[in-house]
């Protein structure tokens, strides 16, 4: 079992940033690709960014391209989230999401994609 915890969500204004972090621990495994996801209440859970094992790829969504930047630390088994320029309607709480595998495993970009999820980090953004 795979254990992921996230970190850095909060309360924020319109127009600034947060860096959310998400750290793997438990069961180890050799390689995981990683993603993140938003719920916002009401609606269903939207992919929002992904990174490959190597960090060599990203993907993301069209909503949040040049805001948000997502970036791994495999040393420290910890993926990150940059975002900046936060807009009310990027509220939601945000998941954590790896898919481990060998030798590449595929960026998850939708949720019947992902093994493992983390608890989830609310960020709220004010107007």
């Amino acid at each position: 079992q795979v254990q992921l915890v996230e970190s850095g969500g909060g309360l924020v204004q319109a127009g600034g940033s947060l860096r959310l972090s998400c750290t793997a621990s438990g069961r180890t495994v050799s390689r995981y690709a990683a993603g993140w996801f938003r719920q916002a209440p009401g609606k269903e859970r939207e992919f929002v960014a992904g990174i490959s094992w190597s960090g060599a790829y990203t993907n993301y969504a069209d909503s949040v391209k040049g805001r948000f930047t997502i970036s791994r630390d495999n040393a420290k088994n910890t993926v990150y989230l940059q975002v900046i320029s936060l807009k009310p309607e990027d509220t939601a709480v945000y998941y954590c999401a790896s898919n481990p595998g060998w030798p590449a495993p595929s960026i998850p970009t939708t949720t019947r994609e992902v093994d493992y999820w983390g608890q989830g980090t609310q960020v709220t953004v004010s107007s």
